[in-house]
């Protein structure tokens, strides 16, 4: 296949990757105790399958487009895209060390390995910059009424964090299922397309 074909195929099959990842992203639910604006959605899986794939940037474009796909169909609480900014944010701290980590040791202990750091990590920062910058822009924008320095830590680890954690975890381990069946096809797919994004 041809450096201009594969390059074809690369982009066509983002767009799809995004597109299903935008639909799961609708498909989101809450769980008891955590907030209901705290949801679980598996929409970073399709961004994963594409870094594998095609190349980190590939996975970095999914995360984007589904994002903007969604601030435009669904809008956003804030009027500004803070969540969706958040999620994609969450989304490259959740794929990036995953793809890293796995392409140096490219076994399922490897994507084992890969998942739990990339959860662990994401979790860690997400909470720093739920303190410093995410939860501080929503109340900004939704007139909240302010939160001291010590409440935003309460909940950020009664809330915040272990939400991040259970959320990995869940991506984890529905991704582990998919790779136990689809980890062959999905080394040659890596394999065959030399075009990296």
């Amino acid at each position: 296949m041809g450096k201009s074909q594969n390059k074809v195929k690369a982009l066509v099959s983002i767009a799809m990757l995004s597109s299903i990842a935008y639909v799961l992203m609708l498909v989101n639910f809450p769980i008891p105790p955590f907030p209901n604006f705290l949801k679980i959605d598996f929409s970073d899986l399709p961004a994963l399958i594409g870094a594998l794939i095609f190349g980190p940037m590939a996975g970095i474009l999914v995360e984007l487009l589904k994002n903007v796909l969604d601030y435009f169909m669904t809008g956003s609480e804030t009027g500004v895209p803070v969540g969706h900014l958040a999620n994609f944010i969450a989304g490259l701290l959740f794929i990036l060390p995953t793809y890293y980590i796995y392409s140096k040791m490219k076994t399922k202990k490897g994507m084992t390995v890969a998942l739990i750091v990339g959860s662990v990590l994401m979790s860690a920062i997400m909470s720093v910059l739920n303190y410093y910058i995410i939860l501080p822009a929503y109340t900004f924008f939704l007139n909240w009424p302010a939160m001291s320095a010590t409440e935003i830590r309460q909940y950020i680890v009664a809330g915040i964090l272990p939400f991040n954690l259970i959320k990995g975890l869940a991506m984890s381990i529905v991704f582990m299922l998919l790779f136990t069946k689809m980890g062959t096809w999905l080394k040659k797919q890596a394999s065959y397309n030399e075009y990296k994004i």
